[in-house]
């Protein structure tokens, strides 16, 4: 089931890529379908924006479409490791899971170790299961790095970790 709403966020991330943004998508699942989606935006805006992340849309269209619903059982699938702000945000909305593609080696939340977060946090840190369909992400991050029209974290430890694989 994983990898099918992978799919799902990559889609997503395609989007994002034709429009010129950084390629992230996001779904957001529960009873086995998916009720909210993102992409990342903003970063080719003239006032680009750092919180504009998939997983932050995907959540914000989640919470307009259903305000009460409990997040508890479902899951987060995100074509990147979720960046510390997002992954925040997903451990303080008490979502179960996350499932990501690739990893953010230069500012995932993910790998951090829950012991060294307040208590508030650890109570709801949720599952990880990283690198399904790490390939189809990575494709489209290798394609976005190589890409002269894309500046955004051009020659930054992401995109050269990306670009070495």
């Amino acid at each position: 089931m994983d990898e099918f709403f992978m799919k799902k966020a990559l889609i997503e991330a395609s989007e994002a890529f034709k429009l010129n943004e950084f390629p992230v998508g996001c779904v957001i699942v529960n009873d086995n379908k998916v009720i909210a989606k993102g992409s990342r935006k903003k970063t080719i805006s003239k006032v680009p924006s750092e919180i504009d992340h998939a997983e932050i849309n995907a959540i914000r269209e989640l919470e307009k479409n259903f305000p009460l619903v409990q997040k508890n059982k479902m899951t987060i699938y995100s074509t990147m490791e979720p960046c510390l702000m997002c992954f925040s945000a997903i451990t303080l909305s008490g979502f179960k899971r996350i499932v990501y593609a690739y990893e953010d080696v230069m500012g995932g939340g993910c790998g951090i170790n829950k012991t060294q977060f307040p208590v508030f946090y650890q109570e709801r840190f949720p599952e990880v299961t990283p690198r399904v369909l790490r390939k189809e992400s990575l494709s489209l991050f290798k394609k976005f790095f190589e890409s002269p029209k894309n500046k955004y974290w051009k020659d930054s430890p992401l995109s050269r970790y990306t670009l070495s694989l």
